[in-house]
């Protein structure tokens, strides 16, 4: 009798999402060489992050946002706004460059959709930065020292009523709503549907919709390119999305001033508030992965990279809370994809804690040797490979670094060869020096 789901533990869980993964149903493939390859990329993956075996070669993974499109010349603004371009050009992408796995154009956004509904949080290209450049974030306070009890009691009320108004312009109105949660009888109808006649209120509502008939235009896009490059047999390595229950107060919330203050002027709260966000981030991350039919769940770290904390506070706020999404989703059979931006040398030991095969950790300026000291037999370890050299250097020199992350981190497998930072340029003769010599010298015998 087959199990049911609350019944499985968490390996079989996750080697059921893996074999979902594999299966890739829905997907028509090309070719019989396309579905081949696509499977033996999903074997891969899975023989390099859960470290059961040793894999046939080193995975490759060229982490960009508008470096697939930067290569053939078109611009992060176009990306933004013109669907079939920001689609076409990470098909050739794939088909010039050949990468083991790729990052869904998805991520890249919408600007028609972030201009309908006025998002104040960042710049975007043709948005308060050139045409030319990527996304910008614009620090600030959108939710203030007072607000914490909201967010507490009630997270959803809070991002409803108070953020949401905050961050997007032409949603300011929704302030004026009453908590869904006082809906709760006949008598409560009538009176608490009055602020959805107020006009700001009406024209806010209908920002959401032609909001949401543009994304479905963008969406269409995405997900035809999606099908066909499975189709073409190449894998995204991105299934769901989760945030650090601490990078979510201090990149979405406080801002990097507010919470440094926050973390001496009321470091209970602070705590408190990560405990409510906690189980959130889990059930979202497992939650995408789940509808993505793709168990790995992409985690960007930001404020827990050497430098912003101090190790006791480290110890103390961000690993706690980052430990538990991290073994919730893994509980539930997904993997956590952690992308550490910076560096996170002083991190390494809380690595230590974590169970073999639970997640990968792909890691921008990290001493490598020093990794795979403390938990390459363990964890899985990516990434390194320097935007700088990429953009500046020459394909042998890219050669020859790559041949040191294979020789010293790759040792034994469990070792992902990507950027160390999401790329918004690319430079084709040192890219291919990476992906190429990557699959032919980082071969497992």
């Amino acid at each position: 009798m087959e199990k049911k789901w609350e019944e499985m533990s968490a390996e079989e869980k996750r080697e059921a999402r893996f074999a979902t993964w594999y299966a890739a149903e829905g997907v028509e493939f090309q070719s019989p060489e396309a579905e081949a390859m696509y499977k033996a990329s999903v074997t891969r993956f899975k023989d390099t992050v859960l470290m059961e075996k040793t894999p046939d070669r080193v995975p490759i993974f060229p982490i960009g946002t508008f470096m697939q499109t930067d290569l053939y010349g078109v611009t992060p603004y176009e990306c933004m706004y013109d669907y079939d371009k920001l689609v076409s050009t990470n098909k050739q992408f794939l088909l010039d460059y050949k990468p083991d796995y790729y990052g869904s154009p998805a991520f890249i956004g919408s600007g028609k959709i972030l201009e309908i509904l006025e998002f104040q949080q960042y710049r975007w290209p043709g948005h308060g930065v050139s045409k030319n450049s990527g996304y910008q974030c614009v620090e600030g306070e959108y939710m203030k020292a007072e607000d914490y009890p909201s967010l507490i009691d009630d997270p959803s009320d809070f991002w409803l009523r108070t953020w949401i108004p905050r961050v997007f312009g032409t949603l300011a109105p929704l302030a004026n709503l009453a908590p869904l949660t006082w809906l709760w009888e006949i008598v409560a109808v009538s009176g608490l549907t009055v602020p959805y006649g107020i006009p700001d209120v009406q024209n806010a509502l209908k920002a959401l919709l032609e909001a949401g008939n543009e994304a479905m235009v963008w969406f269409q896009k995405i997900q035809a390119f999606e099908m066909e490059a499975k189709g073409m047999g190449f894998p995204t390595a991105m299934g769901g999305a989760a945030k650090a229950p601490y990078d979510i107060l201090a990149d979405t919330l406080r801002g990097t001033r507010g919470i440094m203050t926050d973390l001496y002027r009321r470091p209970e709260m602070v705590s408190k508030a990560m405990e409510r966000i906690t189980p959130l981030q889990i059930k979202q991350g497992v939650g995408m992965a789940t509808m993505a039919g793709n168990p790995m769940v992409f985690m960007p770290l930001h404020k827990g990279a050497d430098g912003f904390l101090s190790d006791e506070q480290f110890r103390t706020f961000y690993w706690p809370p980052l430990k538990d999404v991290i073994l919730g989703i893994a509980s539930e059979g997904c993997v956590p994809f952690l992308f550490c931006e910076g560096s996170f040398n002083t991190r390494l030991k809380y690595l230590e804690e974590l169970p073999r095969g639970s997640c990968f950790w792909i890691f921008d300026r990290t001493d490598m040797a020093k990794a795979k000291e403390l938990i390459g037999d363990k964890i899985c370890i990516g990434g390194n490979v320097p935007a700088g050299l990429l953009l500046t250097g020459t394909p042998e020199q890219v050669k020859a670094y790559c041949k040191e992350l294979i020789d010293v981190a790759g040792k034994g497998g469990g070792f992902i060869m990507a950027t160390g930072t999401g790329m918004d340029e690319g430079k084709p003769d040192t890219l291919h020096a990476m992906i190429d010599f990557t699959r032919e010298y980082g071969v497992y015998r």
